[in-house]
């Protein structure tokens, strides 16, 4: 590495359209959309081993390597250390030295501190693969940056789909299907991380997929952090895995996302929204039924105010809190100021994000 020599990258946080709950279970479609709000890592050198810093944390940890893993620090930056530790495992079975590496991270996904429910760990996962990466010369595919963050995430948390580092990676609209995390991660430990990037994982796909046509979409935030892994984890130690109910859920999710990816590659907005819709019906079943508080009030009424004018909308990922979407007639602003106005007074925080753009290379 050259003096002075430094990388940039980010990664942009995303939304979930339809199909989230589906998704963390193998094979399952979700489809996604990226937002252009962005997690920034910047990597440059150091004395020693990696030290991290980070506009959500309050000093710089300084991280030493044994056996291949980093020592020290308190968590706060499990992400962006076990990426780091994932590129150093790619990089020592290539016989490439790994350097000392300072790693600083800015996020644009919080607000004083308060996730807005974009996917931070994602996209933090995604910019630092990308930028130690690049810090150390290595040329990876996009879809290799994406197994490496999956690999990453993986060792954190096996129950994560790996749909906010597909959206992060590829930008734009996504549609996504998850690998098996503990197939992944048992091929990486028994044949390494080159041939995890090599070999096929069974189940997995990403294909983009062209934006809704004549569609706006309104985004709010309720202002409610949830957790994805505990609402998740909820989920799974319920007796609900392998009931009827489960079995019906799983199907009508498989119908109304592959319905809405039609639409979507049709160019037909109407019949997408329904399938919005269909969607918004099916998380208030399982909520119903399993209780996990997917919906709150506030979402209530961020979903009612836009189907009140002939919109679409729905949580997006988790529920509990953070966001939810609206599809809108892009013709109809008056729509979109009323439905706005209605969130304002519901307390629902509008979030003006819109769709990054394809491609995710800086």
């Amino acid at each position: 590495m050259t003096a002075g020599h430094t990388v940039v990258r980010r990664a942009p946080g995303k939304l979930y359209v339809a199909g989230e709950y589906a998704v963390v279970e193998p094979g399952n479609t979700a489809i996604l959309v990226a937002v252009d709000r962005y997690l920034t890592v910047t990597v440059s050198g150091t004395d020693s081993g990696v030290e991290i810093s980070s506009d959500l944390t309050a000093r710089t940890v300084r991280h030493r390597w044994r056996d291949g893993r980093l020592t020290g620090g308190d968590g706060t930056t499990a992400y962006v250390v076990s990426a780091v530790e994932t590129v150093a495992a790619l990089l020592t079975e290539r016989g490439l030295p790994v350097p000392p590496l300072s790693v600083s991270v800015h996020s644009d996904l919080h607000d004083d501190g308060r996730k807005y429910g974009l996917g931070s760990s994602g996209a933090v996962t995604v910019a630092t693969i990308a930028a130690v990466a690049s810090y150390c010369a290595l040329e990876l595919t996009p879809e290799a940056r994406f197994r490496l963050a999956l690999l990453a995430t993986a060792r954190i948390d096996p129950k994560g789909s790996g749909g906010d580092l597909a959206a992060g990676t590829f930008g734009g609209w996504i549609a996504y299907r998850a690998p098996d995390r503990a197939f992944v991660l048992d091929l990486a430990r028994d044949h390494g991380v080159e041939e995890a990037l090599r070999a096929d994982w069974p189940g997995f796909e990403i294909r983009r997929l062209p934006a809704p046509a004549g569609l706006s979409l309104q985004v709010g935030w309720t202002g409610n952090p949830a957790s994805t892994t505990s609402l998740v984890a909820g989920l799974h130690r319920r007796t609900w895995r392998g009931s009827p109910s489960h079995q019906k859920f799983m199907e009508t999710s498989h119908d109304f996302v592959h319905a809405a990816i039609d639409a979507l590659e049709a160019g037909d907005g109407p019949a997408f929204a329904q399938q919005i819709r269909r969607a918004r019906q099916e998380l208030a079943r399982l909520d119903d039924e399993v209780g996990l508080g997917i919906f709150t009030p506030e979402l209530t009424a961020l979903c009612d105010t836009a189907e009140a004018v002939g919109g679409a909308a729905k949580p997006s990922g988790a529920g509990g809190g953070d966001c939810g979407i609206a599809l809108l007639d892009a013709d109809a602003p008056h729509h979109i100021a009323h439905v706005r106005q209605r969130w304002a007074a519901a307390g629902v925080l509008l979030l003006p994000v819109g769709p990054a753009p394809e491609g995710n290379e800086e």
